[in-house]
């Protein structure tokens, strides 16, 4: 009879494979050329969903069809900083993602508009399963786009300085 040795033991602390997550933040995945095979924003999401599952990127990524390089590389892209705050997030523990004592860098007007063109994806978890996904539009992007673009809209004074018949002008539609 041949003695087969055990299998290596599992690197990761304890800890990490005994926490359960419950919840998973909801993060604006990375905007990405649209390749079916690629990291779409559903494949994204369902990463990070097995991900808090596994706590192993190899497995999570092999679950969503990708490899644990392609992971590691769409982690490093600018306009994912979401998608690596949900990741670390969910192998580091609440405040890993936002209180780590960074500063946020500014968000222009046009990741705004990718926020609000892509919306929120959030993993969902059920007794520390990866079930599903839910999508939701990017409320916050949208107001703070609507604050932003109100700033620079000109006052009611500006108005004033153009004909009063300019107002009641027909303008031949398109």
């Amino acid at each position: 009879m041949k003695h087969h040795p055990s299998p290596k033991p599992d690197p990761r602390s304890a800890a990490v494979q005994s926490r359960r997550i419950s919840r998973i933040p909801a993060f604006t995945p990375a905007e990405l050329r649209g390749r079916r095979d690629g990291w779409t924003p559903v494949r994204q999401a369902e990463f990070i969903g097995y991900l808090a599952e596994t706590r192993c990127v190899k497995q999570a990524a092999a679950r969503v069809g990708m490899s644990r390089e392609s992971a590691y590389r769409l982690r490093r892209k600018p306009g994912a900083e979401d998608f690596a705050a949900a990741w670390d997030f969910v192998l580091e523990g609440p405040g890993s993602a936002e209180g780590s004592g960074t500063r946020k860098p500014k968000v222009t007007l046009e990741k705004l508009f990718q926020r609000i063109k892509v919306g929120r994806y959030r993993p969902m978890m059920r007794a520390g399963r990866y079930v599903g996904t839910l999508q939701k539009p990017d409320n916050q992007a949208l107001l703070a786009a609507i604050s932003r673009l109100d700033m620079v809209v000109p006052s009611e004074d500006h108005w004033a300085d153009f004909p009063a018949d300019h107002a009641n002008k027909k303008v031949p539609s398109l």
